[in-house]
């Protein structure tokens, strides 16, 4: 038999490590299932999900040139897709919000997530191009050292005066 990409075949455990399981699809023929598509949450314990010997059914992910077979027991498994996040979630009412900087707890003003992506799209663009805004940001720099570099002076030489 000839094996497929994508393809579940239903195999046997002859070997479990601690990076993964090595299953016999066929007599002769054995993948390794690494450790992180034994399960679909964490696996640290292989024998914690699978023992020597059990009948498994597995994804054939890969077949590199040198014949090595990669198998997912995860990926075999028909889970439905995750639900959208905002059909898990209820709406946001009031109470306190990290993204509201109004300062009123959340009770009015829109966050940064309520508005539309074209109002950041258009406040960004036109107004400036890269190299006026590095322009920009080199002039504010060289003037906070220049201030930096003053304070400091003028810390040492009353320091010096002290003396």
């Amino acid at each position: 038999m000839q094996l497929e990409v994508g393809k579940i075949y239903e195999g046997k455990v002859t070997g479990i490590t601690k990076f993964g399981a090595f299953v016999e699809i066929e007599p002769g023929t054995t993948g390794m299932v690494h450790i992180s598509e034994v399960a679909a949450t964490f696996v640290k314990e292989i024998s914690d999900f699978i023992t020597q010997g059990q009948m498994v059914k597995v994804k054939v992910m890969n077949i590199a040139e040198d014949g090595k077979i990669s198998l997912s027991m995860k990926r075999a498994v028909d889970t439905p897709p995750p639900a959208p996040r905002s059909q898990n979630r209820p709406p946001r009412t009031g109470g306190f919000n990290n993204n509201n900087r109004s300062g009123n707890g959340g009770q009015s003003g829109q966050n940064r997530f309520d508005r539309a992506p074209q109002e950041y799209a258009s406040r960004q663009e036109g107004s400036k191009s890269f190299e006026d805004m590095l322009s920009k940001f080199m002039q504010k720099s060289d003037e906070k050292i220049s201030d930096l570099k003053k304070a400091t002076d003028n810390r040492r030489g009353s320091y010096q005066k002290k003396r």
